[in-house]
């Protein structure tokens, strides 16, 4: 049976180093944006349950229907997206 060549390997170059880049470091977030996150949490949260409870008695929530899901929900989930940018 025929004997396989050998390959050659070539040498290991590493990549030219790179001179690092000082990343200057993002303090606290403002107290006011803890305060319209969570405010926007819980005034979602107190829409849906005011839906629930006196949904009926109020005129301009039972214009709104089934909407009053979409809105309570959009403001808990904008707060819950403004916590990916909390520090």
């Amino acid at each position: 049976m025929p004997k396989s060549k050998v390959r050659k390997k070539t040498a290991y170059t590493p990549p030219p180093s790179r001179t690092p880049v000082k990343v200057r470091a993002a303090g606290p977030s403002h107290p006011l944006y803890k305060a319209v996150m969570f405010g926007l949490m819980l005034l979602g949260l107190l829409w849906l349950v005011v839906n629930y409870l006196a949904g009926d008695k109020l005129d301009f929530m039972m214009e709104l229907g089934n909407w009053n899901f979409a809105i309570g929900f959009a403001l808990m989930i904008t707060g819950l997206l403004m916590t990916m940018r909390w520090r």
